[in-house]
This record gives structure tokens, C-alpha cells and sequence, in this order.
């Protein structure tokens, strides 16, 4: 067995140790005594800490490397718009930059430009607190409570509070600690507390994300703290009075039917008549009650027998177009590759047409597959429908934004002689269309199953699938070679 060390961090960073030719055993830690457990907590505290400092130099580092002046310039066709970028620093470090290090670290754009963007004030306004973070002696998350706490005041009244707080902000819980930073910020910087509401504001928004439990999701909007009192109180109140005439359900799920009543359904409110635009993705087999496959509605997850409640729901059992909507089928290979879309009318008169080189004849001739390339730089209608189904979001690794926002993109440019066919062309939403377009150093490419692999300009390189695309085999294990022996170890002759 044979160990490599791994040098520390330019800043104290723990050692990692490498094994090869043996497998590390975890230790019987039940055999531990109460003590010894509580001393190994302590100590992985302290190494995460020194971890997330360890991490944040290095995410200063490449920042540095990313200028702001490669960025598309002012006023040119690429520049950015107001709402378009991430919280990417004083305007020194590229705005691409949050979308690399999103790829590097294998994770969402906001927690990559959160990650970021504490980063920044840990260094720019409270440097004494990334010091006890470096030298383990405060733990990551107060560490992030004070940063976020504090990123709109100034390093001034940042280092002030920091000064009063730092020596007990161990012994303080995160909340007690969030209170205390704000109520001196408040005391010293009151334009920073106000400035830090008008940003919340400006990113304020109604959002969808999956519930634990299969088949439900969890609406939230973001409001003025008076507002949300006077919503829930409303929705509690009617709820309330549904019980009282005698609705057996609980009272959670009643205020639940009482909120979605009010939206879907808004009496008298003076707002125009809306029908909800839901794009459903189910499987055929699931449909017939002979799988489990799960479907989509909008992106979001559910179970088979969700999406047959559902299509009956909406008029659509026996997969019939909902009164007011449109019905496509989408014709998938073994593999889960897309072959084609098609219309029900469509799907009807090539059933009845046949193959037109053998007409009246059994035979394995293909009549349907994807629409063809056109010379134009649009993409077709048909192209569209096929890329948006195959795709279904934004294929930007750890992206989630759903197709309805995104782009058509050439993966190879037109400019550049890629063409307008569905080998070439991927959803990206808007901000990653535009890194793919004007940030340097990235690559893109396509496979012709719709897999794309997308490279930074450091060097590592994501993968993405379309979501029906099942993985392909592992290779087989190739033979066990052996590590080879260190030089003194090595049997004569040398």
C-alpha cells in the first residue's frame, strides 16, 4: 500500500491522503465512547470550515483569471440587460463567470453566484471573520449568516460590526446572530437595511418546486413580509369557514383548495378571463395502465396513475385533444432516443398512406422521423416541436429553466457553417445562450441523440441528456492491472 499527499491550500488547507492498492475501512464509531464522538464532530466542524475558506480563495482565484472587460461592451448587440446577470462582484469579474463555476462545482447558477458572492464580502468587508473561517475557529454557517447579513453595508460599518460581534458569534444561535448583525446595522447604516430590501424586491417572484411526495409541487411567492400576513390570514379565514359548514378535511388541505380557488378561479376580481397553458408528457404504456413510467406536467414530475387522472380530468382519456389545446405524440426509440413528433391527424393519414415505395405492402420502411434541415436560420415550426420535446429545458448543465423561456441555439454557429437541422440546434435559456455566444473558451457539442457536452474554459467538461434518454451501458471491466511498486520496491533487477 503505498499513500500520496495531497499539498495543503495556500492558506493552511487540510491534507488529503490518496490511498491506492488498499481500501480505507471506515472506524466502528458505535464502539465510541460520548466523548470521542463529540470531540470527532467538533473536529469535522472545524475542517469544514477551513474547507469552505479553502474553497472561497480558490473561487477568488479563478474570479481573478475571468475579467469583466471580456464581457460583450456596452451598447453592442451581446451587451447585458437589467435582471440578466448574476451577482457577480463590482463589476470587475465577467458576468460569465458564475456560469462556470456552476459547471465546475456541478451545481445551480444561484448557488454558484451565492457561493460567490460570499466569497467577495468575506474578502472585501470582513476579513477578520474569513480568518476565523480559515483557522477553523468559526463554523461555515455563521460565517454565511454575517456575510449575508452584511453585503449591503459597507466595508466600514461591515469591519465595525464585525468588531462588536466576532468574539461571541460562537456562543450566539444563527438566528440570535442574523438579529444582533442587523440590529447594529440598523443603529450604524441604515440607508444599507433599506438597500437591502429594495434588492429583495427587485428579485421577487412566484416560483414551482417538487414536494417530496410524487405528483405535488409547492407554490411560493415572494412578498413584503405585511402582505403574506394578510394572504394567509384571508385564505385562513375562508378556510375556516368551510370547516365550520362542515368539511371534513384538514384544515392545511382546506386553506391549499382555498389559495388555489382564488387563482384559478378569481370571482369578481375584474381580471380578464386566463386559461392555464399546461404542457403534459406522458408515456403510452403508463396511459394504458401497463407501466409505472412517471410523466411531466410543465417539467414537474408525476405518477402514472396522477397522469390518467389527469388527462381524464381534462377531456383527454382515450388521448383526445382537450377542448381549447393541442395533442402530439412523440415516437421514442428503444433507448428513449426521439425519433419523431407528430399530430394525431398526422399520425392517421401516414397509418392510412403507407409506404409510398411499397404501397399496400408490409414492410420496414421508414415513413416518419425528424423534420428535415431547412437553409434558413429560423428553425421551422416542426423543428421547434421537436427540440422543445426532446430537450423539455434548458440543457445547460444544472439548469432547470423550462423550454417555454428558452432559446433555440445552433450549437455549431450558423455563422460558422453549422446548419438548421435538430442535430445542431439545443434549448438554452437566455443566460447561457448568451455565455455560449460571447464568453471565451467555452466548447459545445452535440451528439446526434441529443446528448450535449458542454466544456469551461478551465477544462471540465458536463454532460446532459435529454430527459427521456436512458444511459448507455457501462463499458465491461478490462482486466485488474496491478499498481506498480516505488522504485526501492521493485524486485531485481532494477
Amino acid at each position: 500500500m503505498t499513500t500520496t499527499a495531497v499539498p495543503p491550500g495556500p492558506h493552511g488547507g487540510v491534507i488529503d491522503i490518496v490511498w491506492v492498492g488498499a481500501q480505507h475501512t471506515a472506524p466502528d464509531h458505535a464502539a465510541w465512547s460520548d466523548e470521542r464522538l463529540a470531540t470527532g464532530l467538533r473536529s469535522v466542524q472545524r475542517r469544514r470550515a477551513r474547507l469552505a475558506a479553502e474553497e472561497a480563495d480558490l473561487i477568488l482565484g479563478m474570479a481573478g483569471h475571468r475579467p469583466a472587460n471580456d464581457d460583450p461592451p456596452v451598447d453592442s448587440p451581446g451587451t447585458s440587460r437589467p435582471g440578466w446577470t448574476s451577482d457577480a462582484g463590482d463589476g470587475e469579474i465577467s458576468e460569465f463567470f458564475v456560469g462556470e463555476l456552476s459547471a465546475v462545482l456541478n451545481l445551480g447558477r444561484g448557488t454558484a453566484a451565492v457561493k460567490l458572492r460570499r466569497a467577495l464580502i468575506w474578502a472585501q468587508k470582513l476579513p477578520a471573520t474569513f480568518a476565523a473561517l480559515r483557522a477553523g475557529d468559526l463554523d461555515e454557517r455563521r460565517a454565511q449568516q454575517l456575510a449575508d447579513t452584511l453585503a449591503h453595508t459597507n466595508p466600514t460599518v461591515a469591519g465595525q460590526i464585525e468588531d462588536q460581534l466576532l468574539a461571541e458569534a460562537r456562543d450566539l444561535s444563527v438566528a440570535r446572530l442574523d438579529k444582533r448583525a442587523t440590529e447594529l446595522m440598523l443603529q450604524l447604516d441604515a440607508a444599507a437595511a433599506e438597500e437591502r430590501r429594495s434588492e429583495a424586491e427587485k428579485t421577487t417572484d412566484v416560483r414551482v418546486y417538487p414536494s417530496p411526495t410524487d405528483g405535488r409541487s409547492t407554490l411560493a411567492a415572494d412578498l413584503s413580509t405585511d402582505e403574506a400576513v394578510e394572504c394567509h390570514d384571508l385564505v385562513d379565514q375562508l378556510a375556516t369557514m368551510l370547516k365550520a359548514d362542515g368539511d371534513p378535511r384538514p384544515i392545511g388541505a382546506l386553506r391549499a383548495h382555498v389559495l388555489s380557488a382564488l387563482i384559478r378561479r378569481p370571482a369578481d376580481s375584474g381580471l380578464p378571463e386566463v386559461a392555464a397553458n399546461l404542457t403534459i408528457t406522458a408515456d403510452l404504456s403508463a396511459l394504458e395502465g401497463t407501466s409505472s413510467t412517471t410523466g411531466e406536467v410543465n417539467g414537474l414530475a408525476i405518477t402514472a396513475a396522477h397522469l390518467r387522472d389527469l388527462l381524464a380530468r381534462v377531456g383527454a382519456l382515450g388521448l383526445t385533444t382537450p377542448d381549447g389545446g393541442t395533442l402530439s405524440y412523440a415516437l421514442a426509440g428503444p433507448d428513449g432516443q426521439l425519433l419523431a413528433t407528430v399530430t394525431p391527424a398526422e399520425l392517421a393519414r401516414l397509418a392510412r398512406r403507407g409506404c409510398p415505395d411499397h404501397p399496400g405492402a408490409a414492410c420496414d420502411c421508414p415513413v416518419l422521423g425528424p423534420p428535415p434541415p431547412t437553409s434558413a436560420y429560423t428553425p421551422t415550426a416542426r423543428q421547434r416541436a421537436f427540440v422543445t420535446t426532446r430537450d423539455r429545458r434548458c440543457r445547460f448543465p444544472n439548469c432547470g429553466q423550462r423550454v417555454g423561456f428558452t432559446d433555440l441555439d445552433h450549437v455549431t454557429a450558423h455563422a460558422c457553417g453549422g446548419v438548421t437541422d435538430c442535430t445542431n440546434l439545443c434549448c438554452l435559456c437566455r443566460s447561457h445562450h448568451r455565455l455560449k455566444t460571447f464568453a471565451p473558451g467555452w466548447r459545445f457539442h452535440l451528439d446526434g441523440d441529443g446528448t450535449l457536452h458542454v466544456t469551461t474554459p478551465s477544462g471540465v467538461t458536463r454532460t446532459t441528456r435529454p430527459p427521456g434518454l436512458r444511459r448507455p451501458p457501462p463499458e465491461p471491466a478490462g482486466p485488474l492491472i496491478p499498481e506498480p511498486l516505488p522504485p526501492d520496491d521493485q524486485p531485481p533487477p532494477f
